[in-house]
């Protein structure tokens, strides 16, 4: 279930920099600062932090969507990559290149092998719920990607044409 909507907070942990916090989130540093009141670059463990440009909310029939779609396409990959698979639906939710709905993008035609195979049906578990909500407060370990696919598995031109990113576990990262 999410939680409720909220300013993103993040709690700094020892060894911590603004610089790790702020890629974490897909922020800047100065975006950083200026949220919090910093001059300068030093915080310490236990400080609040509020992470500015969090993404929006999804009510609870969204957010199980989206955690469905992470289980089903990413179970059994690391967890960036979980956290990476539901950045890139909410990356096309920004775009306009895509439907600007959860619904809508995940089911668009021919886009996600699981809707075609069924596998969005299954229950999701508690660490596709995390990495939805790891996302959903401005994580995007796919810097942005609009695509992902398992090159081991795809022939296909578009995608492989698509300026890559990033790729984690058996998921390559495209814009």
């Amino acid at each position: 279930m999410p939680p409720a909507a909220a300013a993103v907070q993040h709690r700094v942990v020892r060894g911590e920099s603004l610089w790790l916090i702020a890629n974490r989130y897909n922020t800047s540093v100065a975006a950083l600062q200026q949220a919090n009141g910093l001059s300068g670059t030093e915080i310490y463990p236990g400080q609040i932090l509020v992470i500015p440009n969090a993404r929006r909310a999804l009510s609870a029939a969204d957010f199980d969507l989206l955690a469905r779609m992470v289980h089903a396409e990413a179970e059994g990959e690391p967890y960036a990559g979980q956290v990476a698979v539901a950045a890139v639906i909410l990356n096309r939710l920004d775009s306009p290149l895509f439907p600007d709905t959860v619904r809508g993008v995940i089911y668009q035609p021919y886009q996600f092998e699981p809707v075609l195979n069924g596998r969005i049906n299954l229950p999701a578990g508690p660490l596709a719920y995390r990495a939805v909500q790891d996302a959903l407060n401005g994580w995007d370990p796919s810097y942005g990607a609009l695509y992902f696919f398992n090159p081991g598995k795809t022939r296909n031109a578009f995608l492989w044409s698509r300026p890559h990113t990033v790729t984690i576990g058996n998921h390559r990262f495209a814009r």
